[in-house]
């Protein structure tokens, strides 16, 4: 019997916690929200912990309360990147069903109804929105603001070759937000962190994206991998070193000031690292083998996780 069979995605870890332990009926939510493929929930996660990291070390303490921003970006994380894939697989559930690799999941399949995935949709935002309410008022607008970038990047591989960088502007939209929960304002470091996860993200998606170019060519579904072709690697080189100076950039406007010489110097290690780790991913990097790119991708967990110990190291310096 096939995986579709089982209501299993073609694309998840084969005995993930869904398709083992959650309960039958639950199993087409949470697989329409990813669940069965954490990765999604920490690239969308990590961003927010370097805000979390820089911003409190700028401050020079790690609270109670920044502790409840860690754990409450990481619920919120999981929820809305849930949620923005609910709303991916609404908008898409056509180009899904023509798909080799997508035409299992939920919607396309047939375990979930487009109606009973809008309500999923709303159930996971509003819980998500009762966690921004804790943060900030400056947090919480600028959570409001992020859902047009949410509503808009599905549909971006229609108009523009370069669907990642909406992809990027809705993924790393945490930095700035958090970063204003911990200090309630907006400045030109998160900004910088911002950036820099743009291009990380333009970096990693890419490398997603060729595992569909073939089917995307067919269904005339845009994206960078098809962009770039046989000269990915060149740009993905770019990608590396733009994330890391605007990393770096960020943390040396975020804690020059403040911070005393070792803290920054072991700040940077950690951007050193996860540029170290994107150049590990594009000598091992082959578009011809789907296999190869899903585990790359995959890998970026370990990339963007780098900074976090970082910067959390620093804090006992």
């Amino acid at each position: 019997m096939s995986d579709t069979d089982h209501g299993q995605v073609a694309d998840a870890a084969k005995g993930n916690w869904v398709d083992n332990l959650a309960p039958a009926a639950t199993r087409p939510f949470l697989r329409l929200s990813r669940a069965d493929r954490p990765i999604g929930t920490w690239l969308l996660l990590l961003p927010c912990w370097w805000a979390l990291g820089a911003a409190t070390l700028m401050q020079g303490q790690f609270t109670a309360g920044h502790l409840w921003i860690g754990v409450g970006s990481a619920i919120g994380a999981w929820l809305m990147r849930g949620a923005g894939c609910t709303w991916n697989d609404i908008t898409d559930r056509k180009f899904d069903a023509e798909v080799a690799r997508t035409r299992s999941r939920p919607i396309p399949s047939g375990q979930v109804s487009v109606g009973g995935a809008i309500a999923w949709m709303v159930v996971q935002s509003l819980l998500a929105f009762g966690i921004l309410l804790t943060f900030t008022w400056t947090a919480i607008w600028l959570g409001i603001a992020s859902l047009a970038l949410v509503c808009i990047y599905p549909f971006a591989k229609r108009f523009t070759w370069w669907p990642q960088i909406f992809l990027g502007l809705a993924f790393n939209w945490g930095a700035i937000l958090i970063w204003a929960a911990v200090t309630s304002e907006v400045g030109l470091a998160p900004v910088l962190l911002y950036v820099a996860g743009i291009f990380w993200t333009l970096f990693y998606d890419t490398i997603y994206a060729h595992q569909d170019t073939e089917d995307d060519a067919l269904i005339g579904v845009k994206s960078t991998a098809r962009l770039f072709g046989n000269d990915t690697a060149r740009w993905l080189r770019w990608f590396i070193i733009l994330s890391v100076l605007f990393f770096a950039a960020g943390l040396i406007l975020a804690l020059g000031a403040t911070a005393n010489p070792l803290q920054l110097t072991i700040a940077l290690g950690g951007v050193w690292a996860f540029g170290w780790h994107m150049t590990w991913q594009l000598k091992r990097l082959d578009i011809e083998d789907s296999d190869r790119c899903l585990m790359l991708f995959r890998s970026n967990r370990n990339a963007g996780l780098l900074p976090v110990l970082f910067l959390a190291v620093a804090h006992f310096v």
